[in-house]
């Protein structure tokens, strides 16, 4: 029997950060979602697709490959045979992500891939809609959230240790475009499932929520 955590959420709530932390307490398979979307987004933008071009998204999408391998437990992305991992993490990659999501296409094509890997393996999983469409029968799910100033400041700091010039503010409006890009999406929108656990990170510590969900998952799984 295989254990399943479905972590849900917006852009900047910190899910694959907690969800890297749980999976190692629970020696789980972390497998970030996200991570897939991108490097489908990469492929688009090598190919010079545009966000508009909804048609051209699902040409591409249905010949694209990407697959997940571990490497001393680290998660790497492969696209096409390349690791990916390296180039996926941009703003530009990050916006075209949450564009191709809403292409059914593009979810059909990641979806068997994760369904499988979650019958096989314990696993923890981070995204959009993992408790809502991708694992509606997860074991634990939680719904990890954070204000949008608080997501923005992290974004920022994340960005300025990496010697990134970037605005606050540029980065906030961002983040709740996104935010309504995701819950307004008509193919499994960003939502709270129904019987998914709230937890509102702005006021936590990363080592605290960390340490919640793993509380969560021994009281209710076990």
């Amino acid at each position: 029997m295989s254990y399943n955590i479905a972590i849900d959420g917006p852009a900047g709530a910190g899910k694959s950060t907690i969800a890297k932390q749980v999976a190692k307490n629970l020696d789980f398979i972390y497998v970030d979602t996200g991570a897939m979307y991108r490097a489908i987004a990469l492929y688009l933008l090598r190919n010079h697709v545009e966000a508009e071009e909804d048609e051209k998204i699902s040409h591409f999408a249905k010949s694209v490959n990407v697959e997940l391998s571990y490497i001393n437990g680290e998660q790497q992305v492969i696209l096409n045979g390349e690791n990916v991992s390296g180039f996926i993490r941009t703003e530009e990659v990050g916006k075209m992500a949450s564009i191709a999501a809403k292409n059914k296409d593009v979810r059909i094509q990641l979806l068997d891939l994760q369904r499988n890997l979650a019958k096989k393996e314990n696993v923890i999983m981070d995204g959009r809609d993992i408790g809502t469409h991708v694992l509606p029968d997860a074991d634990l799910k939680i719904y990890l959230t954070a204000s949008s100033g608080v997501r923005a400041n992290r974004r920022y700091k994340e960005l300025q240790n990496k010697g990134i010039e970037c605005c606050i503010e540029e980065i906030e409006r961002d983040i709740i475009a996104r935010d309504k890009q995701d819950m307004e999406r008509k193919i499994a929108p960003l939502k709270q499932a129904e019987d998914a656990l709230l937890l509102d990170s702005s006021d936590m510590t990363i080592e605290e929520v960390v340490n919640k969900i793993t509380v969560l998952f021994h009281e209710n799984c076990k």
